[in-house]
């Protein structure tokens, strides 16, 4: 249930009249989804736990800090869960977002810069690979996202969406998405919203497994990846 103030009671209070539930709750959405991520992360991690901790040291030896970094994110209904990946900046980065404010090639809400000063040598390439992601396979075993579905935003980024973006948040969040396999950071704003709309709406299995199938090729191409 969400507390009063937090995000989840913010949309729910002022947008709820506005929000259309996801279309489509058949079997699939009601239970194979959250079991088709459950055997698949499992399968996942096998592979790629060893493969996190090899990247990791590489992290730790490039820069001072943690190998991973851990993000306040918003989930479905507005909950908010940590996140993580791989550190691909350097330690406080965070507290510098501020001052390259002006620097942000990104519209809307979102902060992008194709080349961050924040980000490290090993950082660049974990981004360009999308290997930094690999953590959120453990979001998925906990069931704060899936494999497939919009990608979580920051709690501030949320304060400022307007009310029809706010749909987005009707499903669990997921590693990949419509958006990652058309372009990334090469979308802007609305058009990447859009995208998560018509992942909604049309939710499927076989949505699905086509936008998995597509995540293969669309990282190794690096398009719109920084």
């Amino acid at each position: 249930m969400a507390t009063p103030g937090s995000v989840a009671s913010v949309f729910t209070r002022e947008y709820e009249h506005t929000l259309a539930p996801p279309r489509g709750q058949g079997f699939y959405l009601r239970y194979g989804k959250r079991a088709f991520d459950v055997v698949v992360t499992l399968a996942g991690l096998v592979v790629a736990a060893p493969l996190m901790l090899l990247l990791g040291l590489l992290v730790k030896l490039d820069s001072p800090g943690p190998m991973f970094y851990r993000s306040r994110r918003t989930g479905k209904n507005g909950r908010i869960f940590n996140f993580y990946k791989l550190r691909s900046m350097h330690a406080g980065a965070e507290s510098r977002r501020r001052e390259l404010m002006h620097l942000n090639e990104a519209k809307g809400p979102v902060f992008k810069i194709r080349k961050d000063p924040r980000v490290t040598r090993i950082g660049g390439w974990l981004r360009q690979t999308s290997l930094d992601e690999l953590p959120q396979l453990f979001n998925v075993l906990k069931g704060d996202m899936s494999l497939v579905g919009p990608r979580p935003p920051l709690p501030e980024e949320v304060e400022r969406y307007e009310a029809w973006q706010l749909r987005r948040l009707d499903v669990r969040p997921g590693i990949t998405c419509l958006w990652q396999i058309s372009g990334r950071s090469r979308i802007g704003f609305d058009e990447w919203m859009r995208l998560d709309l018509e992942y909604i709406r049309h939710r499927s299995f076989w949505l699905d497994m086509k936008i998995l199938l597509r995540t293969i090729p669309a990282v190794l191409s690096r398009e719109g990846a920084y």
